[in-house]
């Protein structure tokens, strides 16, 4: 499940919506709504985000929240590290092949660190 699917699932549970449901107000299938969720499907629309912030009625921090989740969801990522350090290169493919073993905490350490750069 992606960030964002994670956010869906959440909205519709506190507000009592199935998924069926949810996919028949936004006019959407079921199907590709199950599929954002779980995360076997790529980032949705622009403006299917801004139909489920409507839909949720989310004020402007929540749909901003929501967006960024988009950009945080696609469940196909490439890494370019053309031009980048061979340590950077070699970061790059161990976490591809390994990513799958990874433990919950491991996964909570990387990110710790990884967002930790940001600022």
């Amino acid at each position: 499940m992606t960030p964002l699917g994670t956010r869906i699932r959440a909205l519709r549970a506190a507000r009592g919506v199935t998924q069926k449901r949810m996919a028949e107000d936004l006019q959407i299938s079921a199907a590709y709504l199950s599929s954002l969720e779980h995360g076997r499907r790529g980032r949705p629309s622009r403006m299917l985000i801004l139909q489920m912030g409507v839909y949720f009625e989310l004020g402007w921090e929540a749909q901003e929240e929501l967006e960024s989740l988009v950009r945080l969801s696609n469940p196909r990522v490439m890494v370019d590290t053309a031009g980048l350090s061979p340590k950077a290169t070699e970061l790059a493919n161990l976490l591809a092949r390994r990513i799958a073993r990874l433990s919950g905490s491991a996964v909570e350490r990387l990110l710790r660190i990884l967002q930790d750069e940001k600022t």
